[in-house]
């Protein structure tokens, strides 16, 4: 049985680490380079760190950030937001990051999964997919709308589809959002999780929604190969070496 990874995230506006509810409502939730100290000695086996004004506001991923939460790590570290394209997400790599997040201009330009991974290998290209559920019809009882833009935006593609594609242009990692759950601490949405395992065989880290470990466990179960969460641990409702323990006692393979 693989190792399930515990993935904090640090979503990051203007130097602060901020959080809400599908990232409306921001509040400040910490430091960002002193939330990485304490989630990398509490356990977590990689961070996320995603700008979420850089698309918004049309400019890159601060990368005195990137460098600062590299500075206090020995972990992996995925950075996205703002990546449009290849020297966004070399100026990454070199700020520290190991792995890039790219949404929005991978939409656009499908073209650009295919250039991140033949330069810098399917292991640093990471696909960020923001899903919605979209409205049921007969032929499509259930399916998901990406979103770009930070949410503000339908690409008018179907999400189980996008993955499927970016797959085979070189993504080695689909970071796969459920817009309908995002802070809302109602659970993953199960059902998205399960869509996308079912098409893809890279790994998937789910995110959206979690509240306590038993939607972690919920989500690893669905398929999930790694779990994320922000809100419950910026809010330390619970740390990750707690959740951790919660999911090896559900028979789960953990890092402890």
């Amino acid at each position: 049985m693989l190792t399930t990874r515990l993935i904090p995230c640090l979503d990051v506006r203007d130097g602060r680490v901020v959080k809400g509810v599908r990232f409306a409502g921001l509040r400040d939730a910490g430091d960002p380079a002193e939330l990485a100290a304490r989630y990398e000695q509490e356990g977590a086996d990689e961070l996320v760190v995603l700008d979420v004004a850089a698309t918004p506001q049309k400019r890159g991923t601060q990368l005195e950030t990137v460098r600062q939460v590299r500075a206090m790590l020995s972990i992996p570290l995925t950075v996205g937001g703002g990546v449009r394209d290849m020297d966004s997400a070399a100026a990454l790599l070199d700020a520290g990051a190991d792995k890039v997040a790219v949404n929005s201009a991978a939409v656009r330009r499908p073209d650009l999964l295919d250039e991140l991974s033949e330069r810098f290998g399917a292991q640093c290209t990471v696909l960020a997919i923001d899903a919605a559920r979209a409205q049921q019809t007969d032929s499509h009882p259930l399916r998901w709308n990406v979103l770009i833009e930070s949410g503000a935006t339908s690409a008018q593609r179907d999400a189980v589809d996008w993955a499927v594609e970016a797959g085979s242009r070189g993504a080695g990692e689909i970071l796969l959002t459920s817009w309908d759950r995002d802070g809302t601490g109602e659970g993953y949405d199960l059902d998205l999780i399960a869509a996308v395992r079912s098409a893809v065989s890279m790994p998937i880290i789910a995110s959206g929604g979690a509240a306590g470990p038993e939607h972690l466990v919920e989500a690893v179960r669905a398929g999930a190969d790694a779990v994320l969460a922000a809100s419950i641990f910026h809010d330390r409702a619970w740390s990750v070496r707690d959740v951790k323990h919660a999911m090896h006692n559900e028979n789960l393979e953990v890092r402890l």
